[in-house]
């Protein structure tokens, strides 16, 4: 995908970037990269769960765990794609990284982020339709309308970036080459280019607009419906049962939506690139860490299936 940079003027050409990382806590390498760690394999673990008992488990083969699962399995996509890098930066210091292997790191960060907003939109269609329509929800709701949901969200994200990406690939490189973040982002490698590359920064932007405001939109019309319909319920304990269902989804949307918006949705993206590292943290770190957490916290079937699972383990063994 990447093409190679051009040669500068004095015939030296850009090979690597260099990770900034967070020069100002180098001191803690070893420390953050403890932290980082345990972050990292808790938050595979806790996903890796999600999907399995999501498979195991035939009470849970139902659309919104469909969902769950396949938004489980990107959360440890995306995690795996950002965070071992990092570990590495903090423990041993290599902060390089090839030209081919950064502009790799930055189409599947965004071709799973990207996946995940949309993801995002599904689930909250999905509890629409429950809780709106619940008597069509399996007429609606079928095996082969969520593999189509789940199609779009590779699909989509992959035709809409693609295009930017490459254009930003064959931009100029020629120095500096030490990009102000963790990983290869889309917004520091733009500022990074010594050609005129105004027109692929508005393309960033528009286009992780339209995927941010495309997701949102739809979340906002479903749960604006979902909120009618729950105040209209007769009872207390129908409307909490109602509620239950979705606070956990809210949970999850609000952090990403947030962060995201934070990092992608500015024109200029020299500006608050130092905090823009402290957002990214969140998607990258956090929100994959809490998801498991939140989707299980409060879930009886999920608690039931995870006890059974493991009594399943022990007998077994």
């Amino acid at each position: 995908m990447a093409k190679m940079p051009m040669e500068m003027g004095n015939g030296t050409t850009v090979q690597e970037f260099i990770l900034e990382g967070f020069p100002a806590s180098q001191h803690l390498g070893k420390v953050l990269f403890l932290v980082h760690l345990l972050a990292y394999l808790a938050s595979i673990a806790g996903n890796a769960v999600i999907v399995t008992i999501t498979c195991a488990d035939s009470r849970l083969h139902t659309p919104m765990y469909f969902f769950l699962s396949i938004f489980s399995f990107f959360e440890c996509c995306f995690t795996s794609t950002v965070i071992p890098k990092l570990l590495i930066i903090f423990l041993l210091g290599r902060q390089t990284i090839s030209f081919p292997a950064c502009f790799i790191q930055a189409f599947v960060t965004v071709f799973l982020g990207a996946g995940g907003f949309f993801l995002i939109a599904v689930m909250s269609l999905d509890r629409y339709v429950a809780i709106c329509k619940p008597l069509h929800y399996p007429t609606i709701m079928s095996l082969k309308t969520c593999f189509l949901l789940v199609t779009s969200c590779f699909a989509l994200p992959f035709t809409l970036i693609t295009g930017p990406l490459v254009k930003i690939s064959q931009l100029s490189f020629c120095g500096p080459h030490v990009i102000p973040h963790f990983f290869c982002d889309v917004g520091p490698l733009i500022h990074l280019s010594c050609s005129d590359s105004r027109s692929a920064e508005m393309l960033a932007f528009v286009v992780a607009l339209v995927i941010l405001l495309t997701s949102l939109i739809i979340t906002i019309i479903a749960y604006s419906n979902i909120v009618v319909t729950i105040v209209r319920l007769p009872s207390a304990k129908e409307k909490k049962k109602a509620f239950s269902t979705c606070s956990s989804h809210l949970i999850v949307l609000s952090l990403m939506y947030g962060s995201s918006v934070f990092i992608y949705v500015k024109p200029k993206q020299t500006n608050r690139l130092d905090s823009s590292r402290g957002a990214a943290l969140v998607t990258t770190v956090v929100t994959p860490l809490l998801n498991p957490v939140i989707y299980t916290l409060r879930n009886k079937q999920v608690h039931q299936a995870l006890r059974e699972t493991m009594c399943r383990m022990k007998i077994s063994r």
